[in-house]
């Protein structure tokens, strides 16, 4: 079917389309093939590739390697030498970011040009300026769009501490709902859970986010006290249905218990949206355009709810450590001192040269339980593209699959696929000295923080080195690649510098791709056709027939 359709379209069409791309069907248009084949690095690296480096050879993994192949920035330290890789590999890696320029393209988003875009096809056209939002300290970015960036920001941050210190005097409200979905939610979340040791006293943060109205009931029936409640609603059009859907039925439950809404909403949305009205809510924090969803978790979409949970201070110790992450991104040229951009690369090697789908990764602290599910949706929302900059399909892998649970208790569960499986699963683990509220209890000689590192430890050892015995049954093949992300403690500063780790390691690697890491066009479909089925409900809630003539009133008429 691909050769006759290569045959009957235009020589110039048929030429752009690759023959293993899904969406050959549905080409519109296109020009020569992506380069990234042609890179001499790809050459070198797809060499390597062939006899990559074993570590399940004897002493490969020795006390040199493990101190050569490690780097430190912001309170972390990325230890490499369980990824298979040597010096050439890294030097080759260090080369393919050279020539694709990931520098260049960095400063140019952190400077706050136009990068959020398709060239020749229609796309959102859009700064990417999340590291504005941070960029609050000393020695900030002076480009221009960049420092009107911060400006705004630094105001929102001084209504946001006058807010807090208001709400700190008045003792007013003891719990907080945040409405939102997406990245409204996932990552602000994930940070709130994280910090648990360290959330203000009487102070609790609630959830809603999924349209599903048990999510919204569980979450009403559980706040003790709903007059002293605060309610939260994020949304940067001020007309996401899902949020406005939730608030409504939020509103409605304020209501019913003889509380009026106008004393208790918030919001968080663009400045002038439908939803930044005095009349309607008590104050209205700005998000702007140039900040993606999934970037958002230190800007106006996370910080008064964090603020509110775990103090200012706290939120903006959140902030710095995001900052100095930022920082390193930027300013450190060389790649085994640079952790984003080195965790980008050896993400690249796995996913492009040794030809794995999937990155597991695995926090060994609770308090990290949701931070998975961030990035799930920072990375895979990301770099889940199939398009170029140019609009061309490419050629080649980009965003793997992401997913993971805390350890230990993912070692009585999946692990066994990771280390006798017939995939090969890559691994990030992330562990830390101490633990966050310092109750722990000496067992046996040991610790359970002790306990719980050394369970991280072993496992990466094991998946990297294996072990071969006699009894098939019991043998470990080995050379599963695997980093480790260490600090001392998850406070708030090493949160928010793991945070932008990761936020940057995925722009990297899009950079490295040559993609827009910044749109959600897939998003996209599913929303156009819940809109379709929407409109058929309304027609069933008047009472008018619904013939079952096309595939969506037919769906529909299965619901029992």
């Amino acid at each position: 079917m691909q050769r006759l359709l290569l045959l009957l379209l235009p020589a110039a069409a048929a030429a752009a389309i690759p023959t293993t791309s899904p969406g050959l069907m549905r080409l519109k248009g296109g020009s020569s093939m992506p380069t990234w084949s042609d890179n001499p690095a790809v050459i070198k690296l797809r060499e390597i590739a062939k006899n990559p480096y074993d570590l399940s050879a004897k002493d490969a993994i020795s006390p040199a390697r493990i101190n050569m192949m490690q780097a430190s920035a912001c309170g972390l330290k990325l230890l490499y030498a369980t990824e298979r890789v040597d010096e050439a590999t890294v030097d080759a890696l260090s080369n393919l970011a050279k020539e694709r320029d990931v520098f260049g393209k960095m400063k140019a988003m952190m400077d706050g040009e136009v990068i959020n875009k398709i060239e020749s096809y229609e796309s959102e056209n859009r700064k990417v300026l999340h590291t504005a939002m941070r960029d609050v300290f000393d020695k900030r970015n002076e480009a221009p769009a960049a420092k009107e960036a911060s400006d705004l920001e630094m105001t929102e941050l001084s209504k946001l501490k006058d807010w807090c210190n208001k709400l700190d005097k008045e003792k007013t409200f003891t719990d907080l709902i945040l409405i939102g979905i997406g990245g409204s939610d996932l990552g602000p979340r994930a940070l709130y859970l994280a910090l648990q040791g360290y959330k203000k006293d009487n102070r609790r943060v609630h959830f809603v986010s999924n349209v599903d109205p048990d999510d919204a009931a569980m979450v009403l029936k559980s706040i003790p006290d709903l007059s002293k409640t605060l309610v939260l609603v994020c949304s940067k059009s001020g007309g996401t249905l899902e949020t406005l859907t939730n608030e409504q039925l939020v509103r409605d439950y304020f209501v019913k218990k003889g509380l009026d809404p106008k004393k208790h909403f918030a919001c968080v949305t663009g400045k002038g949206s439908p939803m930044d009205n005095p009349a309607e809510y008590l104050i209205s924090f700005y998000m702007f355009d140039y900040i993606g969803g999934r970037y958002s978790a230190t800007s106006m979409v996370g910080g008064p709810m964090l603020a509110f949970g775990l103090g200012y201070q706290n939120y903006e110790m959140i902030l710095k450590g995001a900052h100095d992450m930022d920082r390193n991104a930027i300013g450190e040229k060389d790649v085994r001192k640079n952790l984003p951009l080195l965790l980008a690369l050896l993400g690249v090697w796995n996913r492009n040269f040794l030809g794995h789908q999937t990155l597991a990764v695995l926090p060994y602290s609770q308090a990290l339980v949701r931070f998975t599910a961030h990035l799930q949706q920072l990375d895979m929302e990301s770099n889940g593209k199939h398009i170029d900059r140019e609009g061309r399909f490419v050629d080649y892998a980009t965003g793997p699959i992401i997913w993971g649970e805390p350890g230990t208790n993912g070692q009585h569960s999946f692990y066994q696929l990771i280390h006798q499986g017939t995939d090969v699963v890559p691994c990030e683990f992330v562990g830390f000295t101490n633990s966050q509220f310092g109750m722990d209890l000496d067992v046996k000689g040991t610790t359970s923080q002790q306990k719980l590192n050394s369970n991280l430890l072993a496992q990466s050892l094991a998946m990297a080195q294996g072990h071969i015995t006699s009894n098939p049954n019991k043998c470990f093949d080995g050379n599963r690649p695997n980093c480790v992300i260490l600090g001392k403690k998850l406070d708030p500063y090493t949160l928010g510098a793991l945070l932008a780790l990761y936020e940057h390691k995925v722009a990297f690697q899009g950079f490295l791709w040559d993609i827009n890491s910044f749109d959600q066009e897939g998003v996209q479909l599913g929303k156009v056709l819940a809109n379709q089925f929407l409109d058929i409900y309304q027609k069933v809630n008047k009472g008018e027939a619904v013939p079952a003539t096309d595939n969506l009133s037919a769906l529909v008429q299965q619901m029992p």
